[in-house]
């Protein structure tokens, strides 16, 4: 690791790494930038989307922006002030993990349709999720600590959670693409903006995660290591990262005009296979919607706005929006 090498260095710190503060000051500002604009458009616009998933997303910037903040004061430091802080170091080995740690979780998130196709994830996915962050954030620790054979079960863990974000990813668009199906046929517009904004979505989440996936590999398997073109490694990386992940946050942002309906979906996928149920509306007062009962029917949470005389609900045929599993 560079930083703890300089730090054992002392005053002797190799001039190879004197553009590195001015590179992780400006990429520190960067972020910062972007973190507190992401994070002030969810806050604007959190009457209109009103989920968890961008304010969970939000976290990764900051994470980003922290990390890259402690390596510019350590080789700020190593380089105008003769001390090369071995915390600071270790600051920027312990956000760097947690940073790689909560940008996978993200994109498990996503992958699973969180606050897209289901309010929440099951029990089971929530376990799944936490087992495979804690093994990649382990795994990540003996890597970097180059503990050996640490990089082969990194490697194995990328494979693990890449096949499981694709594979997952592959399911939420097949379904939304046979609910489009179902609509045109059907000739069910009311939800066909909602089901193609989700659809479109995930398409590109798709590209940029095969995107991901390459350069992950490509940085995990390069053999130039050499101090002289490390800062343009760094270079290509930090942009790398950063363009990923402006391109994802910009698809996953919060938006004032949302597709009508977007925020109407299951609180857990069906196990069964999902249609889209006829849509049906109906407009009452709230008098009338305190008294109504109907075993019959299936009453939707009430849509976003603020009606403070009228309640507007969505009511679906019993047993329609699933389809016994197919043995």
């Amino acid at each position: 690791m560079e930083t703890s090498a300089a730090a054992s260095a002392g005053d002797g710190v190799d001039g190879f790494y004197k553009p590195l503060p001015p590179l992780y000051f400006a990429f520190m500002v960067v972020w910062v930038l972007s973190a507190a604009s992401w994070t002030f458009n969810t806050y604007k616009n959190r009457h209109f989307q009103p989920n968890k998933l961008q304010w969970m997303l939000a976290s990764v910037p900051w994470i980003k922006a922290l990390q890259l903040s402690f390596s510019f004061l350590f080789w700020y430091t190593c380089f105008y002030s003769n001390v090369c802080s071995l915390w600071m170091s270790f600051g920027v080995y312990i956000m760097g993990v947690l940073f790689q740690t909560c940008a996978f979780v993200s994109f498990f998130l996503i992958s699973h349709g969180y606050c897209i196709t289901c309010h929440r994830l099951s029990l089971s996915e929530r376990r799944t999720m936490a087992v495979l962050a804690s093994v990649f954030y382990l795994t990540l620790v003996g890597y970097r600590a180059s503990v050996p054979y640490f990089s082969l079960l990194l490697l194995i863990n990328y494979v693990i959670l890449f096949y499981v974000i694709f594979n997952h990813v592959s399911q939420n668009i097949n379904a939304l693409s046979d609910q489009l199906r179902f609509i045109n046929n059907q000739d069910v517009q009311a939800m066909h903006d909602a089901v193609y904004t989700k659809y479109i979505m995930f398409k590109k989440f798709q590209g940029a995660m095969q995107i991901v996936a390459v350069s992950e590999f490509a940085m995990f398997i390069s053999l130039d290591n050499s101090l002289e073109s490390y800062w343009i490694r760094l270079l290509v990386r930090e942009w790398a990262q950063f363009f990923i992940f402006l391109f994802i946050g910009w698809i996953f942002r919060s938006q004032q005009l949302a597709p009508p309906r977007f925020s109407v979906m299951p609180v857990l996928r069906a196990k069964g296979e999902t249609v889209i149920p006829p849509i049906y509306s109906i407009e009452m007062d709230a008098e009338s919607f305190k008294e109504f009962r109907c075993h019959e029917w299936h009453i939707g949470v009430p849509t976003l706005g603020s009606m403070k005389e009228s309640v507007l609900v969505v009511i679906q045929q019993p047993h329609s929006n699933s389809l016994p599993a197919k043995s």
